[in-house]
Formats: C-alpha cells, structure tokens, sequence
C-alpha cells in the first residue's frame, strides 16, 4: 500500500518538502527549515500578493493532478508580481491536504511548484502544512522592483494604446472541454490545467513606459473593467485585434460557441494587460487590442464601440 500523509505524519512530510525545494538562489539569505525564511530586498521595496485556491472551488483532483495542481498554485501569485511591473523573487506556500492523501501525490506537486517557481525565477522559501478535508493551497509570492516605481492598474490615460501579451480564451476552452466529459484537445485542457503567464513582460512593460498593468485572471471583460474604473476612463477594444488561437477556433466551432465569449470572458489564462503612450514601442509580446477614451459618464469597457452582451468574467460570491 502507498505511503498517505497520515501515515508519514507531519515532521517527517515537512522535512521530505523541504529537501525537494532545492538549493536557494541569491538573494535568499535563508531558505525553508526555519521558523520564517529571510530574503534580500535591495530595493528597499516588496511587491507582496496571496492567492487563496480551493478544491472543487479553483481546481478538480480527477481534472488537474497533483503537478497540475502545483503549478497553477504558484503562476497565479507570480502573475500577479508580474503585473505590477516587478520581478518575482520568492513564494512561501501553506498547503492543507486529507490524511488519506498519498506522500507520491504531494511530492509531485512540490516537484511542478519548485519547477514554475524556477521558470518564474523565484524560488520556494517556506510555507506551512496542515491537515485538512480538502486539499487547499496558499501562496504568497514576492517581486522585486529593482528600483522602478509599480505600475499599477489606475494609470490609464486617454490616448494611451491598450494591449496585451500572452494568451486569451485558452483555458476557459480547456474548461469547457473538461466540463464536457473530454480531455482533448490536449493543448487547451493543459492552458486550463497549467497556464503560462508571460513573467518577463512586465518587467519589459514597466522599462517600456507602461501607464497601466495588470494580470488577467478573470476574464479580459471583467478585467478591463476594473482597470478602467481605477483609472477613470474608457478602454475601447477591438474585436479583430483579439487573437483567436487555432485550437479554440476549433472548439468553439465543434461547440457551437462564438469564440470571443471564451476570449472576452474566460479567464485563468494570467495574460498580461497594458496601457502605452501612443508614442511608445509596444515591447516584445505586446500586441495593440484597443485604445483608451475619455469616459462618457462611467468608466466602462467598449468591444467595437458598444458594451458587450458577453459575460464579463467570474466573480467569486455572485
């Protein structure tokens, strides 16, 4: 019979998690083992996000396996780093999980968050587990502004160029899917299951002059919004600029769905989303979406010049 969590017991579980976190790169002056980890801040300055996922709520064990899991867990905090222009240095993780759960299940987790930690170039300093009904994760993540000011999502200036870098509609495709009964197209079940925010964007966004930055996570409607309403001013977004990957045309197609409805209102793909100057060079990835207009009363979010009918994205509590 496999080794559980219950059997292995709550010392000898941390110690196996705190060798799988590998060695420690600079900047951590002292990594998991103790009662609180110690990292440099040469900017003098933190970028500090949570995340808060919860089984059946953020992820499904018999849709996402353990690796799946872990990946997720730390590319939301990092994302959300990204997004205010920094550059992630550290992830403290808490993970609650049932007795029953088998060590091999946590040990590929540890194995997926440790290796998008490093993707991120951050590194997995210390957390905390506990035992729990359902398996529950908590990331705290930390960025580094190197000096630079946050860009934050209430910068927005009429004129500005709204765009984007990174992949829209994916997951929302692979949830559909997976909510189908399917696990291919393979490509959108893993955007769902593991998706790849652009981490280097915005620190390319912040050196470029970026009025406005935020991560999607909601959906690009819903995400839109909310920058617009920090910023006081209309985002008005073009539907043709909107990049339509092959794989959910596809879908959406095989579904009899409009494509744009998992564009515009899916989320979990962790894009980046941006407001230029006009007179700016989009960086590497970027890709021009819309421009920012005065508002006209509230500020709101325009698709070809009227409020869309699409679904704006998930709200937890609604």
């Amino acid at each position: 019979m496999d080794a559980t969590v219950g059997s292995l017991g709550e010392e000898a579980l941390v110690a196996r998690i705190v060798r799988g976190t590998g060695a420690m790169p600079r900047g951590v002056v002292l990594g998991p083992g103790d009662d609180a980890a110690v990292v440099a801040c040469p900017d003098g300055r933190v970028v500090l996000t949570t995340d808060l996922l919860v089984e059946g709520r953020h992820f499904r064990r018999d849709w996402s396996g353990a690796g799946d899991i872990g990946h997720r867990s730390v590319a939301e905090s990092l994302a959300d780093v990204a997004a205010m222009g920094a550059r992630p240095t550290s992830v403290v993780m808490g993970l609650g999980v049932p007795g029953d759960v088998e060590v091999a299940w946590v040990d590929e987790f540890l194995v997926a968050a440790v290796a998008e930690c490093a993707r991120g170039k951050a590194a997995l300093v210390g957390g905390d587990v506990v035992a729990s009904d359902q398996v529950i994760v908590c990331v705290t993540a930390t960025g580094d502004l190197e000096g630079r000011a946050p860009v934050t999502r209430a910068g927005a200036r009429v004129g500005d160029v709204v765009a984007v870098c990174g992949r829209l509609g994916w997951a929302a495709a692979g949830l559909a899917v997976l909510s189908r009964g399917f696990r291919s197209p393979r490509a959108l079940v893993d955007a769902h299951r593991r998706p790849e925010p652009p981490y280097d964007a915005g620190v390319r966004a912040a050196k470029a002059g970026a009025t406005a930055l935020m991560d999607v996570s909601d959906g690009l409607l819903l995400d839109s919004g909310r920058m617009a309403a920090a910023s006081g001013v209309t985002l008005a977004l073009e539907s043709s600029r909107l990049e339509i990957g092959e794989p959910v045309a596809t879908a959406a197609a095989a579904y009899h769905v409009d494509p744009l409805v998992w564009v515009l209102g899916g989320g979990d793909d962790h894009a980046l989303l941006a407001t230029f100057p006009a007179d700016v060079r989009l960086p590497k990835g970027f890709s021009s979406i819309g421009a920012v207009v005065a508002a006209d009363g509230d500020p709101v979010v325009l698709v070809d010049g009227r409020v869309p009918e699409v679904e704006s994205g998930y709200r937890h509590f609604s």
